[in-house]
């Protein structure tokens, strides 16, 4: 499990008895890495040189997350562009898809779901409905709002990519050696940051 001892100048976190040793002017060794640096450890090299006054371990975390983000956009635009999409659009059919109201949402609702501004959302329900994935229709509860719903070609479509969809997500994370501890360690750090769902059924966002 996770475990972190702090003795003197040297702290030691064990992760699944992977222990890494860190020492308080900065060098960091990482059994499970074998010996292997990446452009985060040469950045952070390159702080602690030019600015030894200050603490950049926490970029360890952040600026991988960044990276990360980076390097999964691009593997999945891969994937999404096998189908003719984009990420932004397949995060609307995949959103319409499992909200378990048939396929519907209203606009307001897939905004929520995102961290975009509606102008964007906008605009990623128009190339869907322009390829004739998704249809607006008026909500009968509220006359201001715009019902999305999936047309039977988008729920093919969508359908149709989620196996793929998920393995590709599989091939990304593989080298992980214990991917449910790091999600675990992920959610902890999201809902701390305000990021937790809200409460109801897991049929919704």
């Amino acid at each position: 499990m996770f475990r972190w001892l702090s003795t003197g100048g040297l702290c030691v976190v064990n992760y699944f008895n992977v222990e890494i040793h860190a020492v308080r002017s900065g060098a960091v060794e990482d059994a499970s890495r074998g010996g292997v640096d990446d452009a985060v450890d040469r950045m952070m090299a390159q702080w602690r040189i030019a600015r030894p006054d200050l603490d950049p371990s926490p970029f360890g975390i952040v600026g991988r997350v960044h990276r990360l983000e980076r390097v999964f956009e691009r593997e999945m635009g891969r994937f999404y562009a096998e189908y003719g999409l984009d990420g932004p659009e397949f995060d609307v059919l995949a959103a319409l898809r499992r909200s378990g109201r048939e396929g519907t949402l209203t606009a307001g609702e897939l905004l929520r779901a995102s961290t975009v501004t509606s102008g964007a959302i906008t605009n990623r329900i128009d190339k869907l409905a322009r390829k004739g994935l998704v249809e607006r229709t008026p909500d009968p509860a509220d006359r201001r709002s715009v019902i999305v719903v999936l047309t039977g070609p988008g729920r093919a479509l969508i359908d149709d990519m989620l196996d793929g969809y998920f393995e590709a997500e599989r091939r990304v994370i593989e080298a992980l050696p214990h991917p449910d501890a790091l999600a675990a360690a992920l959610r902890t750090l999201l809902v701390a940051l305000g990021d937790a769902s809200p409460p109801g059924p897991p049929g919704g966002l």
